[in-house]
């Protein structure tokens, strides 16, 4: 497999000026694992001159971007990853000018760098530094600069970092190529180097290091004024994992036999199977060191071919052993060497959601009061490490004996890290169970904190009613012409004692348009328990404010029976 091989040359210069107020860094991870899943990095910042304390902004901008990226959460895309980063380092330059009396005396500075992961090449950037992309015999400009024109064609610097609490970060993916350089500039240098002739330069470029520091020699040597900084980068190869190659580190481990009482697989003793189904089997096991009762998760031979099962499956571990929650089941660490292909999930006795709704029907108001919040602070522990769980259903709710929930079922778990690397797997979209699936999935679409938030509703809706909100039409939506003919049925049509307000709430998680539901999980949670004032306004509207198409059908639907009477009384005569 041809992996992410580069170099990386960099040169910065005070140049006339008796301080550097630039800084550049790069950062190679050497260890593998983390290269393939964070990448490496590279930028430049340049400190506001105005500002006595330009180079430390500048500095601080660039060292603590490159550490920090690299200490975020594996699970998030490269864009949470480096919007975290630099909006936490905007708060700490705007934090650190406030000590100082007068503005000069501020850190601010430009940020210009990039992400490379995999096979992409994720930029951020603030401020008038620039990226350029030399490709083939093409240069291109891949960044905007944040410059703002006054009169007489005074030009200021309109964005920068430490300058407001509040970030604008423009980012940017490109995919990249075998040969691809990639430059970073300050306005030192580019302002005194055409576009003909950084192309030509770039064109008979052999040493990346030297041909850095013949850049801002050349900017100098054109009556540049300022500090002069410049980074080229040469993308020499990319990570493009064969399809053979991936299935045999995905087969890497055979599938475990079929398990009965008393076998003992790896340590682990067989007690009885939970539950089988078409795509895997959970075992209750004891592990014979420790006596720990545990659960035993295995793939389905059904799947034994299929390289995005497969991955999907090994994910599971994977995203279980990162998950800390309450409410969320836990994935226990194998510390002996596995010969199979399953892992280890805690037990906790207790039936799913769905078996208590088949056996009670649906819960009251009060019960699902009390569950709400717990499945809420399990959502977020996704969330928060950028994944969706993708299959929120009664199915995947574990009931405990003590009253407490587990959210369980990783399998359809989508892990915005793991999606930003390429690979040959054909991964599906859509692996939720369509009753409970939000419709941006259905059309193909990408999903959102706010789809998991439709599938919560839609959970909620039928532990109050035992029905779904729009019934089994939604499983059939194949287009947005499909979509527009849904209909939301109200909760009080099944549950008359039901507050107005409360149907109004689980509405909201369930609009077809993921914009209009609820920006946070915890405004849902607040509606569910006490009434939201606009909830109350809405219920005393006239129907031709509050829907006015519904409105007009039906006085149509009224003008049509009129009418017919009439022609009827007419025909009589």
């Amino acid at each position: 497999m041809s992996q992410l091989k580069v170099r990386c040359g960099q040169f910065s210069s005070p140049g006339v000026k008796p301080e550097n107020q630039d800084a550049v860094g790069f950062h190679l991870p050497a260890n593998p694992v983390l290269l393939e899943n964070k990448g490496l990095g590279c930028a430049l910042a340049d400190g506001i001159s105005s500002s006595e304390k330009a180079r430390e902004a500048s500095q601080a901008a660039v060292t603590g971007f490159l550490a920090d990226y690299f200490s975020t959460p594996d699970s998030w895309s490269v864009k949470q990853s480096g919007a975290k980063v630099l909006t936490a380092i905007n708060v700490w330059l705007c934090g650190q000018s406030q000590n100082f009396a007068h503005e000069s005396r501020g850190l601010a500075t430009t940020f210009s760098g990039f992400v490379i992961k995999s096979t992409t090449a994720h930029l951020f950037h603030v401020g008038d530094s620039r990226i350029y992309l030399f490709r083939g015999q093409d240069l291109e400009q891949l960044t905007t600069d944040h410059r703002i024109t006054l009169e007489q064609g005074k030009q200021y610097l309109g964005r920068a970092l430490g300058i407001d609490y509040t970030l604008e970060i423009d980012y940017r993916s490109v995919d990249l190529e075998a040969g691809d350089l990639l430059v970073l500039m300050t306005d030192g240098v580019y302002e005194f180097i055409s576009d003909a002739s950084l192309k030509n330069h770039l064109k008979q470029l052999q040493d990346p290091n030297s041909s850095a520091q013949a850049l801002c020699e050349l900017a100098l040597n054109q009556g540049s004024q300022d500090n002069v900084s410049c980074q080229i980068l040469c993308v020499d190869s990319l990570p493009k994992p064969q399809a053979d190659e991936v299935y045999a580190r995905l087969t890497s481990l055979p599938f475990p036999p079929d398990l009965e009482e008393g076998m003992i697989l790896d340590g682990y003793r067989i007690v009885r199977e939970i539950h089988a189904s078409s795509t895997s089997q959970l075992y209750l096991a004891v592990d014979e060191d420790s006596g720990q009762r545990v659960v035993l998760k295995t793939p389905s031979v059904n799947f034994e071919d299929d390289p995005a099962y497969l991955e999907r499956f090994q994910l599971e571990e994977w995203v279980g052993r990162r998950i800390e929650s309450p409410y969320v089941v836990k994935t226990i660490e194998q510390k002996r060497p596995r010969r199979f292909l399953y892992y280890v999930m805690e037990y906790l006795p207790g039936k799913t959601l769905e078996q208590h709704l088949d056996d009670q029907g649906y819960l009251s108001l009060n019960e699902v009061r009390q569950l709400l919040p717990q499945l809420i602070a399990g959502l977020r522990a996704f969330h928060r490490l950028d994944m969706l769980h993708q299959d929120i259903k009664p199915g995947n709710i574990l009931l405990t004996e003590e009253g407490g929930l587990r959210i369980i079922d990783f399998g359809s778990t989508k892990i915005a890290g793991i999606a930003d690397i390429a690979t040959p797997i054909q991964r599906k979209t859509l692996l939720g169970t369509k009753f409970f699936t939000a419709p941006e999935y259905l059309l193909g679409e990408p999903g959102s904190p706010q789809s998991d938030q439709f599938s919560l509703g839609a959970l909620v809706y039928q532990m109050l009613t035992g029905q779904l909100p729009y019934g089994e039409q939604i499983a059939k939506v194949n287009s947005r012409r499909d979509l527009n003919r849904l209909s939301y049925t109200s909760v009080q049509n099944y549950q008359p004692d039901i507050p107005h307000w409360v149907d109004k709430a689980i509405r909201k998680t369930q609009q077809l348009n993921p914009q209009q539901r609820y920006e946070k999980l915890s405004e849902f949670e607040a509606d569910m328990r006490k009434p939201n004032p606009v909830f109350l306004r809405e219920q005393h509207v006239p129907l031709l404010e509050r829907d006015p198409l519904r409105f007009w059908k039906g006085l149509a639907l009224i003008m049509l029976f009129i009418n017919l009477a009439l022609l009827v009384i007419l025909l009589q005569d």
